[in-house]
């Protein structure tokens, strides 16, 4: 299950709308002014109206009698929402959020290796060759190696041949992503074609705690590399900045 940003003037004012409340732009108990967004969105009442219906169903908002329509406290959005999950993944994601998804990938992951090493079908592995050949025709195509590496997990997943595991394609795709799009986007990653391989070999070999093994590597060198591009643009960040400099 890809998502993609919706169509159409209701799905793009919801889709500005939603990201605004992630942000923090609307914080949760403040009041929603629909006059106010149909002016700055340029859109008619009931495109409003219609954005507002689709994000409440998602627990961001709430309209009652005389108060009028206010932001949900955050513990009550549904944060495994595809949308809430891509819209907390883009521009810059907090830490908090990055090792919630690192700390799901971890659970998640080693499981449905360790199933699909036991249930994989001939179709499954060549999903997962495909996915790997992709990636490693990608190059320094960031995007394509982003895509690549997604239909790879995704395909992992599905050769566990669970369906509720394969519904937590949502959470990992937005996990990976985000690590995707900062650490491809950096150039300056280590090569993760040995690692799959090795994940691919144990998954066809039919081997459970080889491909575990294999998975949590993986996910080792995916937060190293992680730490290491958040790290290089920290330092980046203080040697630009006047304020930061120590005075003699």
């Amino acid at each position: 299950m890809v998502t993609h940003p919706p169509k159409g003037l209701h799905g793009q004012a919801m889709e500005e709308l939603g990201r605004r409340i992630i942000r923090g732009d609307y914080p949760p108990g403040s009041v929603v002014d629909p006059v106010k967004f149909e002016t700055e969105l340029g859109v008619s009442k009931t495109v409003v109206r219609e954005a507002l219906r689709v994000l409440a169903a998602k627990g961001l908002l709430e309209s009652k009698q005389k108060r009028g329509t206010t932001i949900r406290p955050r513990a009550d959005w549904n944060l495994l929402d595809s949308d809430l999950l891509r819209w907390q993944g883009s521009s810059a994601p907090s830490d908090g959020f990055l090792d919630d998804l690192a700390e799901v990938r971890a659970i998640v992951e080693p499981a449905g290796a360790r199933l699909a090493a036991a249930r994989r079908t001939p179709a499954d592995l060549d999903a997962l060759r495909q996915a790997l050949d992709a990636m490693a025709a990608a190059g320094t195509d960031a995007e394509a190696m982003v895509e690549a590496d997604l239909a790879f997990h995704r395909a992992l997943l599905d050769a566990a041949h669970n369906e509720l595991l394969s519904r937590m394609e949502v959470v990992i795709e937005a996990g990976l992503r985000v690590r995707d799009r900062i650490v491809h986007g950096a150039l300056h990653f280590s090569d993760s074609l040995p690692v799959h391989q090795e994940l691919l070999d144990a998954v066809e070999a039919g081997d459970p705690d080889a491909a575990v093994t294999a998975v949590e590597s993986l996910l080792a060198q995916a937060s190293h590399d992680l730490a290491a591009v958040q790290a290089r643009e920290d330092h980046d960040d203080t040697a630009t900045d006047p304020l930061r400099e120590e005075t003699p």
